[in-house]
Order: C-alpha cells, then sequence, then structure tokens
C-alpha cells in the first residue's frame, strides 16, 4: 500500500542530521529521496559503530533514500543535476547561507528549472545577522536557545546541554511538518515556495510555551529559575528510581493518600495548584523522603491506582523489554540484505489508509547513482562520460 507522500521526489542534499533526519521521516511516509552528497560522502558515515560500511547513526538519519554522488565542482555534474530537478518536487539544503548560490544551485536559480519546487533552506543562525557566517553543531545552538539555562543544576545553578542532539532533532520535525504543508498548498495554488527555518528560531520556539513563561507578560517579566523545580522529576525509592508528578488537586490528594500524609492535602503551602508551583522546592522534598521509604514497583502500583501519573526510569536496554513498548510495536526489527538484523523506532505517526514503513536501509554511498541519473533522463553512455570526467560515482 503506498505512503501518504507517494510519488513525491525530494533532493536532499543536508548532512549529518537537522536535514537528513525529516528527509528520513519523508521516505517513511512513501517520498522518493534521492540523497545527493560530494564524493566525500555525509561526515555521518564517518561517525560511530558500524557494520557493513554504514554507521548506526547514519543508517538511523538515512534509511529508506537512495544515494546518488554528484562533484559539483564538475560543470558536466551540474548539468546532470539540473536535469534532475527537473523531476523533483522539493529540494532540502542545510549549508551555510550562500553555498548552493555558490555551486550555482540557490532557490532562483533552481525555481528557473522547476517552478513549482518546494525549496527548503535550514540553517543554525538563518541568513544575516552577527551568527549567519558561524559554522553550527548542535552544542551551539544549545547554548544560544536558553537550553542550558532551562537544564541548569538546581542547586549548583551550573549549566547544562541535553546529552542528545535535540536542537537538530526538532529542527528535522519542524521541517518536515512545514514542507508537507507546503505540498499541501502547492496542491490547492500550484505554486511552489520557499521555506526557511534556522535552528536557533526552531528551539526558541519549541521551548516557549513553559521554558520562556517568565518573559511571556511583556512588562511583568520574572526570573524563573527560582521556580525550576516545579516539575516533578526524578524520586529514588528503596529499589529503584521512578517519576512521580502530582500537579492538579485530585492527583496531589492521591499523592498524600499513597503516602500517608493527609495533612497536605490542606496545609496552605500545598493546597492548590498555585501554592505548590510557588512552594515546589519544599513539596518536593518532604515528597522524596516518604517516597524513599517504598519498593519501587509496590509505590508505582499504588499511585497508578490512585490516578497520579508515574512511570520507572528505564535504561535504554530496558526499552527492549517494556511492556508498552512491546503493544504498541514501537522498536521493530528488519532484516536487509548485507545488513542483517537491524533495530529501529517504527514511523511514530500511524496512518489508517497510507502507512508508513521503514522500506530499506540506508545506502551506500553512490549506490543509486546510475538508476537515479536514468531516471532524469541520462543514457548510460552520458552516465559513462559523466563518470570518466569524475563527475559522478559508483560504490567502490
Amino acid at each position: 500500500m503506498p505512503g501518504a507522500l507517494d510519488g513525491i521526489r525530494v533532493l536532499d542534499f543536508s548532512t549529518m542530521v537537522s536535514g537528513p533526519v525529516a528527509t528520513a521521516i519523508l521516505a517513511d511516509q512513501g517520498a522518493d529521496v534521492i540523497k545527493i552528497e560530494s564524493p566525500a560522502g555525509d561526515e555521518m558515515r564517518k561517525i560511530g559503530n558500524a557494520r557493513n560500511g554504514l554507521t548506526a547513526g547514519f543508517f538511523s538519519c538515512n534509511r529508506g533514500k537512495k544515494s546518488l554522488v554528484l562533484d559539483l565542482k564538475n560543470e558536466l555534474a551540474k548539468k546532470a543535476l539540473a536535469k534532475l530537478i527537473g523531476t523533483a518536487d522539493v529540494l532540502v539544503q542545510n549549508f551555510r547561507p550562500g553555498a548552493m548560490e555558490r555551486m550555482g544551485f540557490g532557490e532562483s536559480a533552481v525555481r528557473k528549472i522547476k517552478s513549482d519546487i518546494i525549496y527548503v533552506s535550514i540553517s543554525g543562525f538563518g541568513e544575516t545577522g552577527p551568527y549567519a557566517h558561524k559554522r553550527v553543531y548542535d552544542p551551539v545552538i544549545q547554548a544560544l536557545c536558553g537550553a542550558t539555562d532551562i537544564q541548569a543544576d538546581r542547586d549548583t545553578g551550573r549549566p547544562k546541554m541535553f546529552r542528545i542532539i535535540i536542537a537538530d532533532k526538532v529542527t528535522s520535525i519542524t521541517t518536515a511538518q512545514a514542507i508537507s504543508s507546503a505540498l499541501f498548498s502547492r496542491e490547492r495554488t500550484g505554486r511552489g515556495q520557499h521555506i526557511k527555518l534556522s535552528m536557533l528560531d526552531t528551539m526558541v520556539a519549541f521551548f516557549w510555551p513553559e521554558g520562556m513563561s517568565g518573559i511571556t507578560f511583556v512588562g511583568d517579566e520574572i526570573d524563573v529559575t527560582k521556580y525550576q523545580g516545579t516539575m516533578d522529576l526524578i524520586y529514588e525509592t528503596k529499589t529503584g528510581y521512578i517519576t512521580a508528578g502530582a500537579i492538579s488537586d485530585s492527583e496531589w490528594k492521591g499523592m498524600c493518600k499513597v503516602l500517608g500524609k493527609p495533612d497536605w492535602i490542606d496545609d496552605e503551602r500545598f493546597a492548590t495548584t498555585t501554592a505548590r508551583f510557588r512552594n515546589a522546592e519544599e513539596r518536593k522534598q518532604l515528597t522524596a523522603v516518604e517516597i524513599m521509604k517504598w519498593e519501587r514497583d509496590e509505590i508505582l502500583k499504588r499511585l497508578d491506582a490512585e490516578g497520579v501519573p508515574s512511570a520507572p526510569l528505564l535504561t535504554r536496554l530496558d526499552l527492549l523489554d517494556d511492556a508498552q513498548i512491546h503493544e504498541n510495536h514501537t522498536i521493530q526489527i528488519y532484516e536487509f540484505a548485507g545488513h542483517g538484523k537491524i533495530r529501529q523506532a517504527r514511523p511514530a505517526a500511524i496512518f489508517e489508509g497510507t502507512p508508513s514503513e521503514v522500506k530499506s536501509p540506508a545506502p551506500r554511498l553512490g549506490e543509486h547513482s546510475l538508476e537515479i541519473l536514468e531516471s532524469a533522463g541520462i543514457s548510460k553512455a552520458e552516465f559513462s562520460e559523466l563518470e570518466r570526467a569524475g563527475a559522478v560515482a559508483l560504490p567502490k
């Protein structure tokens, strides 16, 4: 059964994570995604543990795609790319501002080839301004978007970073959603458009609802750091760690009942949601003392019975045996020729009529070069000429 984006061709010039994860989502949803690489290949091909020449990170960021190697310093390669652009619906690139223009494939040049194309430019900071010229990786964005302030150690105030590349991946999800909307708009209007996203803008927007609540009301800004403990996070029990959250009055009553502290229900420090918010650290400290008296599984059972949101803290290996993960078929094992068994998280969105699926492994460098260019009308003889000139490459 075809996916939701069946028949859509995406040219993916992006590297590392922010662009590739976005286009992998589109590939899962049925798009024909062509990863266009230089002869050196995406740097993600070189980072981390590998099997059969593909690293785990590259595999997960580029599953379901085809690889075309073009040396865009070569004029023959540029001519071949121009033909390929004529077959495409979407072009995605995440080079620094100006790089695509210097190669001859900026938005205006590409639109002359394919007038209704969706052209997507992902940058670190935007196309203008004091940071626009800078090279960027995820930690740089975390440093600038407020992430390290949000994650700061509650006791020492020392800034901390998320231990995942959160800025890249939030940008990926935002990009995939924006592309789908642009394609929908094109269906109604017949017009393509240029989508511009910066990782910095994306992360500030992502954090805004609760992370930036202290600066939402103009003229009434507050320092939210004193409320950093307002979200219930991690508690230690006799036999492991849990999380438990009591925000509403009913949840707080349930928490108090489980902990044998009915007097806390009407305590003026905790009697209302606002009071619990203002006295969050004290509430958490008192709660932690009581939770420490319990076995993990027993208190989780009691909290669940009282309607208090709670869960054990699972390690990454624990996920493989978790009952809910199994019930949801969240993690699946695929077997691809030459790669053996590969474990991946299935596409998160479950479509009733146009299912998403992991349809193929990540490609070897240049694996589909001939197939892709033939689809753009380039003959085998022309391909051989490109190959002799070093403009294109097949896998070694």
